[in-house]
């Protein structure tokens, strides 16, 4: 190993070190990843939040260590090639940089498809549910029903315009939004 690492340049120490650095990182960040950890530890962050939107990251952390594990695969790459130093720096960053870009594309492509957590309440109208606490008739209390709204079972309060109370357990449809947090029911008729 010493004979080995001792043959090589100091260029080419430079590209092994960060390329073996770069690795263990990105193989932390994937395994953090994959088990639910929060990785987003951005020291810059080249984004527009003017728009209130998700701004696109160029520069985070994962990208960076992208950008760091293949600037070091291609520069070693270059250099057992036979490429000439210069040669092989430009090749390692312009490779190191197209990594950059894919990732930070992906992360932000991942983020536009990711829920806010937002309820949008006008999304339970037309929606089936059942009642969960009474809702008194001809809106003369507020009860709540169970409903499926944007893939997850939610707890929302209800009025209805029957002529009988709604009771737990009753199937009912969400015909209208009255406000911001109340709905609108009927029962549904069998």
């Amino acid at each position: 190993m010493e004979v080995w690492w001792g043959e090589m340049t100091q260029l080419e120490h430079v590209y092994w070190i960060i390329a073996l650095i770069g690795s263990l990182l990105l193989s932390i960040v994937f395994l953090l990843t994959m088990l639910g950890g929060d990785t987003d530890v951005d020291a810059v962050d080249l984004d527009i939040e003017a728009d209130g939107g998700i701004g696109f990251q160029f520069i985070s952390f994962k990208s960076l260590v992208g950008f760091f594990t293949v600037f070091g695969w291609a520069g070693i790459t270059c250099i057992n090639a036979g490429y000439s130093n210069g040669i092989s720096l430009l090749i390692a960053t312009f490779c190191g940089l197209v990594m950059m870009t894919i990732m930070a594309w992906l992360f932000y492509i991942m983020m536009k498809q990711s829920e806010s957590g937002t309820l949008q309440i006008k999304n339970a109208i037309n929606q089936i549910g059942e009642v969960y606490i009474t809702v008194g008739k001809e809106r003369s209390s507020i009860g709540k029903i169970q409903i499926k709204v944007q893939g997850s079972l939610r707890e929302l309060e209800a009025i209805t315009d029957e002529t009988s109370d709604l009771k737990q357990g009753d199937v009912i449809k969400v015909i209208e939004v009255v406000s911001s947090e109340i709905l609108l029911i009927e029962k549904l008729k069998k």
